[in-house]
């Protein structure tokens, strides 16, 4: 079925018990992995698949038309928002349970919708918001592998849901930002908490942290379910990845967060501590052969490179100069290459 967008927001009753929303734009690469997986789910109750188009010029929409029972609603591409497309997908689900994935996060397993819905419907958890594993693919560069395993590791233990709420009391930032840590690559949400308590907002970047905070912020629960895992690492050139880190380091400075700029000295000693602690990982690492391992350990060093002075970059950058971010961000090159 597919429905063009008025420029309101329409209204759903849920009847299904969840609702699995994609937003996609030239999402061909994983998409059909992704609806397969969909598809062979075992879930203990009745969901959709929703996804949202925003004007793909690859073969996404063939690849949806080759899955009848999965639901598309087009919008223009200028109507595409991060938060606004989530809060269009809440409106628009039939579940009351509502689940997110990125168009190249591909679920771990057939019992994923069941590990992110679990904590939601098990009302002595009062859990508003869950956020899933993510496992970097193979073809993932070390740093990036690397820093998705740390990440993901810090939240808890595989074997079970932890869950993270703050006390009122604890101040320090470093405790806050991990509290509230939150990524929609792949989460899962009541549809009446999006619409009618805490909807996500209408940011450029960094609408998934916000997020989070927000729930933090408001006294709530959320949690990390890594069972409910995807398959999921961003396909990034090393230009691209520069430009990526430009992006969420402008966007986490534009949504508040105090991000100090970085020197010099402080960006060499880090771009170093990544390489040094990465080439022991790699000496370690298994997944790799031995000369995809060396290939690694000539090339790895620049993804570091490139990261901590990008980094740098975006924290020196003044918020207010909209064409200094445009030349760093990677998002409005895509655009310009495309002509959007």
């Amino acid at each position: 079925m597919s429905a063009q967008s008025t420029g309101q927001i329409p209204s759903t009753t849920p009847d299904l018990d969840a609702t699995v929303v994609i937003p996609t734009y030239n999402g061909e690469t994983y998409l059909d992995q992704i609806l397969t997986a969909l598809e062979r789910q075992s879930f203990d109750g009745a969901f959709e698949v929703l996804v949202i188009d925003s004007g793909s010029t690859d073969a996404t929409l063939d690849i949806v038309a080759r899955h009848p029972e999965v639901r598309l609603h087009t919008i223009p591409n200028e109507e595409f928002g991060h938060g606004r497309t989530r809060n269009l997908g809440a409106s628009l689900a039939r579940g009351r349970v509502v689940a997110y994935l990125s168009h190249d996060a591909i679920p771990a397993h057939d019992r994923w919708l069941h590990e992110m819905c679990a904590p939601l419907v098990d009302e002595s958890l009062d859990v508003v918001a869950v956020m899933g594993k993510q496992i970097p693919r193979r073809s993932c560069f070390p740093l990036l592998k690397y820093e998705i395993q740390m990440v993901f590791a810090g939240f808890g233990p595989d074997f079970g849901t932890t869950l993270f709420r703050w006390d009122g009391v604890t101040t320090d930032q470093g405790t806050l930002d991990a509290l509230s840590f939150y990524s929609d690559v792949n989460s899962a949400t009541r549809r009446d908490f999006l619409l009618d308590v805490i909807p996500y907002r209408d940011v450029r970047y960094s609408e998934d942290m916000m997020f989070g905070r927000d729930v933090i912020d408001a006294g709530l629960t959320k949690a990390y379910a890594p069972r409910g895992a995807v398959i999921h690492s961003n396909d990034l050139t090393l230009a691209e990845y520069r430009k990526r880190i430009f992006d969420e380091t402008v966007g986490l400075r534009q949504i508040g967060k105090d991000i100090p700029p970085l020197g010099r000295i402080a960006q060499a000693r880090l771009t170093v501590r990544g390489i040094l602690g990465d080439t022991a990982r790699l000496l370690r690492d298994r997944d790799y052969g031995r000369a995809a391992r060396l290939g690694w350990l000539l090339r790895n060093p620049a993804y570091h490179l490139a990261k901590w002075s990008s980094y740098r970059a975006a924290t020196h950058v003044d918020l207010t100069d909209d064409e200094a971010i445009r030349r760093g961000s990677l998002e409005h090159s895509r655009k310009d290459a495309q002509g959007r």
